[in-house]
């Protein structure tokens, strides 16, 4: 379950920013490249904090 939410959550906000990038300002796609680097840098060292928050939440796997 955890990995599907923090999917949908990356997901939504790349769809987001790409959207006000086009329609307010594309300063909007530096959110899109802090997305994509932040997914990477969790396949790398295994840490998200999306991840730990849900924990916290307790939303089980």
């Amino acid at each position: 379950m955890k990995n599907r939410i923090v999917r949908a959550v990356a997901g939504i906000f790349i769809m987001i920013s790409l959207l006000l990038a086009v329609y307010v300002n594309q300063n909007w796609l530096w959110m899109t490249a802090f997305v994509g680097v932040n997914l990477s840098q969790s396949s790398i060292t295994k840490w998200c904090l999306l991840e730990d928050i849900l924990k916290k939440l307790n939303i089980k796997d």
